[in-house]
């Protein structure tokens, strides 16, 4: 069982979090391409991935996201926390607390290209389909995401179930009320793929997320000034537990299988 543990973060961390934790960077080589994994400077190897770059400049249909999920694997990673700051569909679900990702809406499997969330790309005799035993979310590493927010007194606010929905454009009133019915309390155009691409390398993962705004039941964010005050409250909830994270994280079982069809079998 791999020993390193690894966080993926988004539009409201930025490089002075890199600073404060003195990250350094390490470029690793993946059957998609390079990624530039940021390693902490503790003793253990911990990494942060910014999915948006690092400073920011890639819109999520601009993300690379086989080949950072290659590179998480590459890195010998068995503990994935992801994070996101969301759109609330919920309105008792409150804005600017951590929330922990309980199941994953996802209705079409593909990345923001079209193509299929998926490594498997080409039939060859690693093909295989990820089989949730367990869940999209890894049931023991979320229990240890919640007594890191406990400990250190930010405990998780609720259990969320995450609707993916592919950016770079926001959506509209009525695919956010549509979602709503589906299930979906919060959305956001990363995240879903992500855990899925994780899971079919065997890598297990929590989701954890902040709203930012309410994009039904209240008004929505109208200024850029708004959404950008908004990110920052979201990261101040966040960014207490990533550091736990970083530093406490133990990794756990994959509760998941891949099933590997043979002809004849």
């Amino acid at each position: 069982m791999r020993g390193q543990v690894a966080v993926i973060l988004g539009s409201s961390f930025s490089s002075g979090f890199a600073t404060a934790l003195a990250l350094t960077e390490e470029t690793i080589t993946t059957p998609e391409g390079p990624v530039t994994l940021h390693r902490t400077g503790s003793g253990r190897a911990s990494y942060c991935l910014f999915r948006h770059g690092l400073p920011h400049r890639l819109l999520p249909n601009h993300i690379a996201w086989r080949a950072n999920a290659w590179a998480l694997k590459q890195a010998g990673v068995g503990a994935l926390l992801v994070t996101s700051s969301v759109g609330v569909l919920d309105a008792s679900v409150p804005l600017y607390e951590p929330l922990l990702v309980s199941d994953l809406l996802m209705m079409e499997n593909r990345l923001p290209d079209g193509s299929q969330c998926t490594v498997f790309q080409k039939p060859d005799a690693k093909q295989a389909h990820l089989v949730l035993d367990e869940g999209i979310v890894s049931v023991a590493l979320g229990a240890q995401v919640r007594q890191f927010a406990k400990d250190i007194a930010h405990p998780i606010a609720a259990e969320v179930v995450f609707g993916y929905a592919p950016g770079p454009r926001t959506k509209t009133r009525a695919e956010n009320a549509a979602w709503a019915r589906l299930g979906a309390q919060v959305n956001s155009m990363t995240l879903g793929p992500e855990l899925v691409l994780a899971n079919e390398l065997g890598i297990p993962c929590a989701g954890l997320v902040v709203g930012h705004k309410y994009s039904l039941a209240k008004p929505s964010l109208k200024t850029g000034d708004e959404v950008g005050e908004s990110l920052l409250k979201a990261r101040s909830a966040l960014e207490a537990i990533v550091r736990a994270f970083i530093e406490r994280a133990e990794v756990v079982t994959a509760g998941n299988s891949l099933f590997h069809f043979r002809s004849g079998a």
